[in-house]
């Protein structure tokens, strides 16, 4: 099904999946939230199945739908919403402290970057339903295991003092070194901006399309803004560890 143009931000269909997600993540605290650590893994774990295969998916949508069966990298699976997938699909096979990474960006950077995406979802609204619908789902998803890994943090927190954010922090950053090595040598094979991959939206080939962040791209450059972007996602992820840590005392 299409719809006749891209559905609009904070129309219908926007406010409708902000209501589905709003519920669904209602009902996951109230269902898991004296489960057990092991059963919030598992159940974190299983998510990150569903995106997977959401992912396989959507990869073949695109490629067959949306680019007609031509090359282009722009849904390449590295951005960072992407993330959150590989950590929760591989969470079980963590231990120790990059387990506790892992569960700390799902609770801080992963919760930060769907709700991002799911209020200003431009990227998401467009004109195939099933395909618009899929993005709502998979940062629904996101938030649910944010709210999971949230419950599992709290309980080490009480239980240990050593609960950092800085691990997150280096994998957050070891992650973005890997999306711009994705998007220069996308670029330097593809030679168009229109087909080469943007991941984490910081290429450094042209300035960012994210509200915003254009106008201080176009004021200071493309690299202070990236830094500016980077550095604000850091900034709010931390903050949002800071409330976790201290609910949790």
């Amino acid at each position: 099904m299409l719809f006749q143009s891209p559905p609009p931000m904070f129309g219908l269909f926007h406010i409708l999946w902000l209501a589905i997600i709003l519920v669904f993540n209602v009902l996951i605290f109230f269902i898991f939230r004296n489960e057990s650590e092991e059963k919030l893994i598992k159940a974190i774990h299983f998510f990150g199945i569903l995106m997977v295969i959401g992912e396989v998916w959507k990869q073949w949508f695109c490629y067959t739908h949306i680019f007609q069966r031509e090359i282009n990298l722009w849904f390449f699976p590295w951005q960072l919403c992407s993330m959150a997938m590989y950590l929760s699909f591989f969470l079980p096979l963590m231990k120790g402290k990059f387990q506790d990474a892992a569960i700390v960006f799902l609770s801080t950077f992963s919760l930060f970057a769907a709700i991002i995406a799911i209020l200003i979802p431009s990227d998401m609204l467009r004109p195939q339903l099933i395909f618009a619908s899929h993005g709502f789902i998979y940062h629904g998803i996101m938030i649910a295991e944010s709210i999971l890994s949230i419950l599992i943090i709290k309980a080490r927190i009480k239980r240990r003092k050593d609960i950092s954010f800085l691990p997150s922090a280096y994998l957050f950053l070891g992650m973005t070194a890997v999306a711009e090595v994705i998007n220069i040598i996308g670029y330097s094979i593809l030679k168009d901006i229109h087909i080469s991959p943007n991941m984490f939206y910081i290429t450094p080939y042209y300035e960012t399309t994210q509200l915003g962040l254009n106008y201080i791209a176009k004021a200071l450059g493309i690299f202070p803004e990236i830094a500016i972007y980077l550095s604000g996602i850091i900034l709010f992820s931390y903050l949002f560890f800071r409330v976790i840590r201290g609910r949790a005392r």
